[in-house]
């Protein structure tokens, strides 16, 4: 029997064609992604707005999906259309207003080799109740170590893609900065510069602009990300892209994360642990509070999200319309 108590409000999840009860296993133990990590993913946030539950940026993360699949040569048997239908239902049979979305492709049980030859690709999608990913600390900013290890280079993977079996990397990454007493990891990439976090992307603000990375920095391009570059022009702040160097990040006068799961974070200490031959040395963004421009472009994308701001209404689909 496996227990919802950390994943609130969760009944049922569905799988190839029809729903499971939460606690029912239907997965064997010699599935080809168990073992390898060949799956992709989307982590997609839906929000409560005065028109019921509506599901943000909901087309782009299946685009991306579809995306990841290709990357791991998969042929997924469901079209676009049909994945958003079932990610609605799932809601629906849940009864959630907002919940935390994991659609999942894997390759399945077939044989055990390297290249899944006979496995089938399976899609499974589940929705939980699932509150702010670093805790408390969402809305007083986080504490965050830059790790000694490099992030994924660019050259190696094509790091659009949402691969299952990248996220050891970001699993061992958290771990490790939380053994250590910090909130959250930071990568630098293979050049030394600010990559992203384990799950996140990362904005600093100097000088009332907000910059932020690409892809070339060796980062996912997170649709959250993109979404607040727009917001961030809504709002009448300059934004820059390019790369940050770890001496820009200690000096900004702001920083935060982003992402479906962490959504708006600000990040208030940083302690640099990247030379692991040396002892990590403190430093502190700003006041050591989150920032008036973080704040504001928290604030505003809890809006968007809601469906308070009519110009970007275009980004939520409505579950029950």
């Amino acid at each position: 029997m496996f227990e919802n108590t950390h994943f609130p409000k969760a009944k049922k999840f569905w799988q190839s064609g029809k729903f499971y009860d939460w606690s029912q296993p239907n997965i064997h133990a010699m599935t080809h992604a168990l073992h390898y990590g060949t799956s992709v993913f989307e982590g997609i946030r839906a929000y409560n707005t005065d028109r019921g539950p509506a599901i943000f940026r909901l087309p782009e993360h299946i685009d991306r999906l579809f995306l990841s699949a290709s990357v791991q040569q998969m042929n997924v048997p469901y079209s676009k259309e049909e994945i958003i239908d079932i990610i609605k239902k799932v809601i629906k049979e849940n009864q959630l207003q907002t919940a935390y979305i994991r659609p999942l492709l894997f390759y399945s049980y077939g044989n055990l080799g390297l290249v899944p030859r006979v496995c089938p690709v399976e899609l499974n999608v589940a929705a939980w109740e699932w509150g702010a990913y670093l805790g408390e600390k969402a809305e007083t900013g986080v504490h965050v170590f830059i790790l000694p290890q490099r992030r994924f280079h660019h050259s190696q993977l094509d790091m659009r893609a949402k691969l299952g079996g990248m996220y050891v990397q970001s699993a061992i990454a958290g771990m490790e900065a939380r053994a250590r007493g910090y909130d959250e990891g930071v990568f630098l990439n293979l050049e030394g510069r600010v990559a992203e976090g384990p799950g996140e992307n990362i904005f600093i603000v100097k000088n009332g602009v907000l910059k932020t990375n690409d892809n070339s920095e060796s980062i996912l391009e997170g649709i959250t990300r993109s979404s607040l570059l727009e917001i961030a022009a809504y709002l009448g702040f300059p934004t820059e892209i390019g790369p940050i160097t770890k001496e820009e990040f200690f000096t900004a006068d702001e920083a935060f994360f982003c992402g479906t799961a962490v959504e708006v974070t600000p990040i208030v200490k940083i302690s640099d642990g990247s030379e692991s031959d040396s002892a990590s040395r403190e430093y502190t963004l700003g006041a050591g509070s989150p920032g008036e421009i973080t704040l504001k472009m928290r604030q505003t994308y809890k809006d968007v999200v809601s469906g308070k701001i009519p110009e970007f209404i275009k980004w939520l689909t409505f579950v029950n319309e």
